[in-house]
């Protein structure tokens, strides 16, 4: 393809992109169901150089970007002025006017906690990527809301802090430290990615508290220390049901990867796919780096095409997420698309859309893939719309630390309670049980993007059955 027709396609990629931020009436939760005002716009993220102390929160600051209710700043206010019963009522005001505001359900519970209490911490990126932060906290605000409601973990409640680590692996190490030192916490939920994941768990390790990441799948986190544990099946699962799917499935054995070379996340999904499709008796023929400062989609894919690749793997991160897109529109549906669980966005279906269709992904929960679970019931009634796979996996770590908790409210304890063969919880995908490497014992779901109207872009992802 012409260098001036993958200009013309991404030009039309970014005025899509630019219409679909400023209608935003259209924007709906990260769950891709019904349309609630909560999304954040791009441009309204808080600027990175934050003290430490400013990016942790039990209530007495918002770490959501962009704009604050009246109700929820002086819900904050009140918490700062431990004016406990003042703030209950401000955040109850407040989840009426955003009831999928899962930082405002939070704070409306530590608000409630009047004696003692457990606390937990969740380390989330939102200063870098504040949707999936806010996905990540539904499933913590859902468990915590749920535990509290119903007595309390042995009748003691559970309170939640919020840390915001930017993703970056090098304020998730500040953050851990400062965790490790404050006696009170007994567990954290995070970090998002694997690169802060392995960054931060050196400290957990040191400092002898447990970190279950509910989103992090490099394969290096497997064995990588007794207290890092993980809800989401690791790169190795994901690689070898989407190989499987190319070669038995679609009976295609020539693929290409697209990749960030300096992504922990995405290094490792593609080389576990890469050894997987050569299991199946396929083969990858070329690899992309997407990092690449003269990385070109047009070139790449036609690069691909004539080295008879039947299949584009996508193994982007967040950061190149972009890149990627630009390779599903400048493919034209030429290609058949497979991709890892970090695509599972809505930015996917708003820019990819009808070019994306067909688009098979590995994520490790879908809505909709257990029809006898009723934790999606459960959560629409909570939120008002379909929650993400974050969700989840956030909601079952955070479930998991809960279990721990009831065996024994000790760090030592909670870290003894995971790592035992014993242990089991009930969680949004099932049961919940731990490898001795640390990892969850746990299948992968494939979705497809598909037309449809839930999402609000008409295009959505559903289960392959």
């Amino acid at each position: 393809m012409s260098q001036k027709n993958e200009t013309k396609i991404l030009a039309l990629a970014l005025l899509l992109t630019v219409g679909i931020v400023g209608g935003g009436a259209w924007w709906f939760t990260n769950g891709f169901g019904v349309k609630i005002g909560n999304t954040i716009a791009p441009g309204s993220e808080p600027a990175n150089n934050l003290s430490l102390q400013d990016r942790i929160s039990f209530g007495d600051k918002t770490l959501t970007p962009g704009a604050v209710s009246a109700e929820k700043k002086e819900g904050v206010q009140a918490i700062a002025a431990k004016s406990y019963d003042k703030a209950i009522a401000n955040f109850t005001a407040a989840l009426k006017l955003n009831p999928n505001d899962p930082e405002t359900l939070i704070f409306l519970n530590n608000a409630r906690i009047r004696s003692k209490s457990y606390t937990i911490v969740a380390s989330v990126p939102f200063g870098t990527d504040p949707n999936i932060s806010l996905e990540i906290l539904r499933g913590i605000a859902q468990a915590q809301n749920q535990v509290n409601s119903s007595g309390g973990v042995k009748g003691v409640p559970l309170r939640v802090g919020i840390a915001n680590d930017d993703d970056k692996p090098e304020i998730a190490k500040q953050i851990a430290s400062s965790l490790v030192t404050n006696s009170e916490v007994l567990g954290v939920v995070g970090p998002n990615t694997s690169d802060s994941t392995l960054a931060a768990g050196t400290i957990y390790n040191s400092g002898q508290l447990v970190a279950i990441s509910p989103t992090s799948t490099s394969v290096k986190i497997s064995n990588f220390s007794r207290y890092v544990f993980r809800t989401v099946p690791s790169d190795f699962m994901a690689a070898r049901s989407l190989a499987n799917y190319m070669v038995r499935t679609l009976q295609k054995k020539n693929a290409v990867v697209f990749f960030n070379s300096q992504s922990n996340y995405s290094q490792s999904l593609k080389s576990e796919f890469v050894s997987s499709v050569s299991l199946e008796g396929g083969q990858v023929s070329s690899e992309f780096d997407l990092s690449k400062a003269d990385f070109s989609a047009a070139k790449s894919v036609e690069q691909a095409t004539k080295q008879g690749a039947e299949v584009l793997m996508l193994a982007a991160n967040t950061e190149t997420l972009d890149k990627a897109l630009q390779v599903v529109q400048i493919n034209q549906k030429r290609l058949t698309l497979l991709a890892g669980d970090d695509v599972y966005t809505a930015k996917t279906l708003e820019i990819g859309r009808e070019q994306a269709v067909g688009m098979v992904l590995a994520v490790s929960w879908h809505i909709d893939g257990d029809r006898k679970s009723d934790f999606p019931e459960k959560s629409r009634q909570l939120w008002g719309a379909d929650v993400s796979w974050r969700s989840a996996l956030s909601y079952d770590a955070t479930v998991a630390l809960i279990a721990a908790l009831k065996l024994d409210p000790t760090r030592s304890g909670v870290q003894q309670a995971l790592a035992s063969s014993d242990f089991s919880a009930t969680g949004a995908s099932g049961t919940i049980r731990f490898l001795a490497s640390g990892d969850r014992n746990a299948p992968v779901q494939l979705v497809k993007i598909v037309p449809g109207s839930r999402s609000g872009t008409g295009y959505d992802f559903e289960p392959v059955r």
